[in-house]
C-alpha cells in the first residue's frame, strides 16, 4: 500500500511561500507542524506519528529530498527510500535512497520493500506523479486550523474521488485518511 502523509493548511498549501534551502517550509509553513511537537505522547498525535514511523519504504520528490538535507539517508530505521525526478544522477543519493524516473518503478519498488505495510510518501510533487500514474492508494492528511495565504499546494487541477477511512482530532490538527477511488 502507498499512503501519502501529508499536513496541510485549511486553504491546501503544504509549505508557506517562497520554500527553498535555508526556508524549507516556506514563510510561516513551519506551523503547519506543530502537531509534531506532541508526537512522543500518548495521544492522538502520538499514535499518528507511530503509525507513520511504522511504514516500510518512503517515496518523495527530488526537491522534498533535497530540502530535507536527503534525511542523512536515513528517514526512519533504514527504510529504502524511493526518490522520483526527472533527472537520475550518476552518483547514487546517500544511505538507502536510489533514483527512479519511472513512476511505476518507484511504486513497485516501495510496495515491494514495505510487504505487508505501508510505504510513506512526501512532498507535493511525488504526491501528484503517483496520483496520475494511479498508483497512490491513499491520503492522509493532517489538517491544521491556518491560512497561509500562498505557498506549494499540495494539488491542482485533479479531479479524484477519494472514501473517507478515518478522522483523528489531535491537539493541533485534523488527522483524515481517504482512500483513493480514481477520477
Amino acid at each position: 500500500m502507498i499512503r501519502l502523509y501529508m499536513s496541510m493548511s485549511l486553504d491546501g498549501f503544504v509549505t508557506g511561500p517562497d520554500d527553498r534551502a535555508g526556508q524549507e517550509l516556506g514563510r510561516g509553513g513551519g506551523r503547519l507542524f506543530n502537531w509534531l511537537d506532541e508526537r512522543m505522547g500518548t495521544g492522538v498525535d502520538g499514535q499518528v506519528y507511530a503509525e507513520a514511523m511504522a511504514t516500510g519504504a518512503v517515496i518523495a520528490g527530488r526537491r522534498t529530498f533535497e530540502l530535507a538535507g536527503q534525511w542523512n539517508g536515513d528517514h526512519h530505521n533504514g527504510v529504502p527510500i524511493c526518490i522520483l525526478t526527472r533527472q537520475v544522477d550518476l552518483d547514487p543519493p546517500p544511505g538507502s535512497a536510489r533514483y527512479y524516473n519511472d513512476v511505476a518503478a518507484c511504486a513497485a519498488d516501495a510496495r515491494a520493500a514495505a510487504g505487508d505495510g505501508v510505504a510513506m510518501v512526501h512532498g507535493a510533487g511525488a504526491a501528484q506523479a503517483l496520483l496520475e500514474a494511479g498508483e497512490l492508494d491513499e491520503l492522509e492528511i493532517h489538517l491544521v486550523p491556518v491560512l497561509l495565504g500562498a505557498g506549494r499546494r499540495l494539488f491542482d487541477g485533479q479531479y479524484v474521488e477519494l472514501e473517507p477511512l478515518r478522522q483523528l482530532q489531535g491537539s493541533d490538527a485534523t488527522h483524515l485518511r481517504y482512500r483513493v477511488l480514481g477520477s
